[in-house]
This record gives C-alpha cells, structure tokens and sequence, in this order.
C-alpha cells in the first residue's frame, strides 16, 4: 500500500505542477562505483524535467526518487542534519527520537546521497544501479563504531572490514538486535543490515530491503 500511496503523491504532484504552468525539474548529482579502481568515478550533476524520470530513477516499492527535489531534511538535537525522502521522514524522524528517549547513544546519521553502487558491472568495471541512499530510503547510524563487512555469512574473525569502524556489540554506539534504535526502525518496516542473509553484514545501514 505505502508504494501505491506514494505513487499516488508523486504523479499527484507533477500533474498539479503542470496545471500551473511550471516546468518542475529533477536535479542530483551522482557517481559510478568503479570495481576496477575501486573508488568513485564519473561525477555528474543531472537536471531533467520531473515528468522526464525514468524507472530507475525511482525507488520501487516507495515512489520515493533520486531527485533533490523529493528530500527533506531531518534535525535532531546533537546530529548533524540528515536528507530523507518527504514520504519516509515522519516514520524515521519518529523512531529515531524514540529510540533516543529510551537511551540510544546516536553520534552520526547519514541519509540521502546518489550514487550507483549496486547491480551488474559494465565493461568498464563500473555498477549500473543506484543504492538505496540515492533515493533518500536508507540511513547509516554511527558508520565509525558499525562497519561494513564481506566475507560475512556469520560474523567472526574471518569476516573483512570494508567500510566504517570496527564492530563490537559491547561497544558505545555499536548497534544490536536489542538495540533501541534497531527495534524502531524494524518497526517503520526497515531492515537492519547487521543481520541480512548473505556473504556481508552492513552494522551500520537500514532500508526497505537491508541493503
């Protein structure tokens, strides 16, 4: 129902644009995950009208989209403010306070951001699909005590580090399935990243799918 909803606001939106004789446009800037080099390449700022978005320029199952347009920011006393998608934010603004109020340590929250960093591989070594943050519907709490892992199927000694800071359950800010703001989230229908199935474990990270 929420993708239906959504989609209801986001066309809703364009059509009462275009009543009104204005021309609404769609404006982020985003990158490729090159595999090869392993590190961004080919930074672009993209305009286009907002009827011109294509498919995967939309988030499936939210309606939310990659454009700057579409996200609003989140503040929350001692964090630097955050973008989500306008449809997400009331339900993330809500359990992130909540989980506070119960006592969960929260020192860092990254939220929209466009980037293809997921999908297949071109021949230049490039992904073709934009994460889940490029649509303003995932959020990174406390990246730097809540890494992200690969070789991961059950987190041990084995698994490498790729992103963030070390993770340990009993350290400050760590999260954890009983953890305050784990618990809060799931509630607004997210998926922690800490226990997707899967070779990787992403601490840190919630969205509709985990990852």
């Amino acid at each position: 129902m929420r993708s239906v909803f959504a989609l209801i606001i986001l066309f809703g939106g364009i059509l009462s644009w275009c009543a009104h004789g204005e021309g609404p446009s769609c404006t982020y800037t985003t990158y490729k995950w090159n595999t090869h080099l392993r590190r961004a390449v080919d930074y672009r700022t993209v305009r286009h009208p907002y009827s011109d978005l294509q498919p995967a320029e939309i988030h499936e199952a939210t309606g939310c989209t990659v454009c700057e347009e579409d996200q609003v920011e989140i503040e929350l006393p001692g964090i630097d403010a955050f973008r989500v998608c306008r449809i997400l934010k009331a339900e993330i603004r809500m359990a992130l306070v909540t989980a506070m109020e119960e006592g969960q340590e929260i020192f860092t929250v990254t939220g929209y951001r466009v980037g293809m960093t997921k999908g297949e591989i071109d021949a230049d070594g490039n992904r073709t699909q934009f994460s889940n943050h490029s649509f303003g519907v995932a959020i990174d709490i406390n990246d730097r005590q809540n890494g992200l892992y690969d070789h991961c199927a059950t987190f041990g000694p084995g698994c490498r580090l790729l992103k963030g800071g070390t993770w340990s359950p009993s350290r400050e800010g760590s999260l954890t399935f009983d953890s305050p703001v784990v618990k809060a989230l799931k509630g607004t229908g997210l998926r922690w990243g800490g226990e997707i199935e899967g070779n990787q474990k992403d601490f840190m990270h919630f969205s509709p799918s985990g990852y």
